[in-house]
Parts: structure tokens; C-alpha cells; sequence
């Protein structure tokens, strides 16, 4: 469903405040695609992201379902406002099992203050892809609440998206 951004340069608020985010620099996630209410994240397998058996952890994958669905929604939000994840239900299908995970997060309902989405993450394992996480997501959009660096640590600020 194609939907309308009311901020013109979403791309790169959307983007800049992708690249404040230090969770996703130290998890080595890259946002590879961005358009009104979809967003993709992907990120390569590494020892370090696993949990006993060596698969992706299931934190991981949660992670990548709520930041794509949160920037798929922030994609739609207007100027001046910031973006925080209000709840997210996440099913695990599968073990994430393989080389790389690719979360895509879509709008399904923007609103005004609450907008609803939902993302699908994939596994890649000898490039077949296998859905292994669904996820549906409420984000909210805080008007005038700026998107920008937190001025102080512990401030709060630091986890808005």
C-alpha cells in the first residue's frame, strides 16, 4: 500500500537517525531499504549474535523486527517529532539459522499520534530465505520531541528511536 510521508526529507531523518543509533552500529546492522512505511535492516551472522546452538539470538531478531517496523512508521511521521515503540508482540517461527537476517517493516495503519506495523524477519542460509520471526508493532509519534542526540546520558532521550 503506497503511502504519502508528511515530512518531504524523510529519507534522511529517517536515515540520521538510524546511523545515532549505537545498538545497531555494535549489532552491525545496515538499513538497506527505505520508502514511505517500509523500511528493511539487515545484518550478517556473526559468533557474537548467537545464543547456545549457534543461531541468531531471539533478542537479535526482536531487535531488528522493532527498529524496522519503528522506522517504517518514522517514515511517515512529520518534522519534529521522534518515534518510540509503545508494544510489540513477536512470534518466532524458526531458528534464526543461517548467514544473514533481513527484517522488513511495513506500515499498516499510520495515525496520528499511534501508527500500527508489522515486520516479517528472514534467515538466509545458502541463499534460500525462510521466515523465522513475525511481528506486529504499535509506535508512537512524540510531537516536538526532537530525534537528535541526547543532551545528557540517563536523560531518557536516548531511547527514543
Amino acid at each position: 500500500m503506497p503511502f504519502e510521508p508528511r515530512d518531504p526529507d524523510f529519507d534522511r531523518k529517517v536515515r540520521d537517525s538510524f546511523a545515532r543509533q549505537q545498538f545497531m552500529a555494535t549489532l552491525g546492522a545496515e538499513l538497506t531499504e527505505l520508502a514511505p512505511g517500509h523500511c528493511v535492516i539487515s545484518l550478517p551472522y556473526r559468533p557474537e549474535l548467537s545464543q547456545q546452538h549457534g543461531y541468531f539470538h531471539g533478542g537479535v531478531i526482536g531487535t531488528l523486527a522493532d527498529n524496522s517496523c519503528g522506522y517504517a512508521a518514522y517514515s511517515l511521521m512529520p518534522q519534529g517529532c521522534s518515534v518510540l515503540t509503545v508494544e510489540y508482540k513477536l512470534n518466532l517461527l524458526a531458528p534464526g539459522d543461517g548467514d544473514l537476517l533481513i527484517a522488513r517493516g511495513e506500515v499498516v495503519k499510520p495515525g496520528r499520534t499511534l501508527t500500527i506495523c508489522r515486520s516479517e524477519v528472514i534467515v538466509v542460509k545458502d541463499g534460500r530465505e525462510k521466515l523465522c520471526a513475525t511481528a506486529l508493532a504499535t509506535l508512537m509519534c512524540m510531537a516536538g520531541k526532537s530525534d537528535g542526540a541526547p543532551t545528557t546520558r540517563g536523560s531518557g532521550a536516548d531511547s527514543a528511536r
